[in-house]
């Protein structure tokens, strides 16, 4: 039940019950939760608290309206786990999914513009541009930059349909031991909306991967643009994983 001399707001211990009992598969995929006068009624407590609690939820994406039916719990989103470091084509695979993967520019060797966030900002290096697909929508573009030395002759290497990880370990014989990601929302400029098929002033989730490997720290950097609409990008806790 509801305390009401926790420091806590109502509606947040309510959205928490609810939340608990959807995990706890009281309330499963697609199964409508008790109305708002019931819950208030269960509670004891006043609509709108129950309205806010419910609101919270479904920003969330754990419940969705239907108008003129109710409140249901929505299926869960198939989850990619971007910070495999098996890789991104790898975690698509883990859970199924057949992933189509396009260069939009080969590999290079360029200059790099300044930028604050890249390791790479005013100097050398490997870059090439790919977008995946998945039943032909776009969900992820990347840009990828590589470290000018140790990848020496990967630009001679089509890179379109192949796992990097996997080009970097057999021909390079290399593995990341570690990184950081960091997140932002973004507004992708004209051509990468064209690219992601996305509406005008549509924001997105934008990844900035940092790969350190035992030659070099930051030897690998990628900039992912991120489609929510389909797929949920998560972030394993607690170590990183190479499978």
């Amino acid at each position: 039940m509801l305390n009401t001399q926790s420091p806590i707001p109502l509606y947040r211990q309510l959205a928490d019950i609810l939340m608990e009992a959807i995990h706890g598969g009281d309330y499963p995929p697609g199964s409508r939760i008790p109305s708002e006068p019931q819950l208030a009624k269960d509670y004891g407590i006043g609509r709108p608290t129950v309205r806010q609690a419910i609101d919270m939820l479904v920003r969330q994406g754990m419940l969705s309206r239907r108008r003129g039916s109710g409140t249901y719990v929505r299926e869960p989103g198939k989850e990619i786990d971007l910070f495999s470091l098996a890789g991104t084509s790898s975690a698509f695979q883990k859970q199924g999914i057949d992933v189509e993967v396009a260069l939009i520019e080969p590999t290079r060797n360029i200059t790099v513009p300044d930028d604050a966030h890249n390791p790479f900002s005013g100097g050398a290096a490997f870059f090439l541009s790919r977008l995946n697909r998945v039943d032909g929508k776009p969900v992820l573009l990347e840009e990828i930059y590589l470290h000018p030395v140790l990848f020496r002759g990967i630009d001679g290497i089509d890179l379109g349909g192949r796992s990097l990880s996997q080009v970097v370990e057999s021909r390079f014989y290399m593995r990341p031991t570690g990184g950081r990601q960091s997140f932002r929302i973004a507004w992708p400029d004209a051509a990468k909306r064209a690219a992601m098929e996305l509406a005008d002033g549509k924001p997105v989730l934008e990844v900035h991967r940092y790969l350190n490997f035992k030659q070099a720290d930051n030897a690998v950097f990628s900039v992912l643009i991120c489609n929510t609409e389909t797929f949920v990008f998560s972030q394993q806790i607690g170590g990183l994983i190479h499978d």
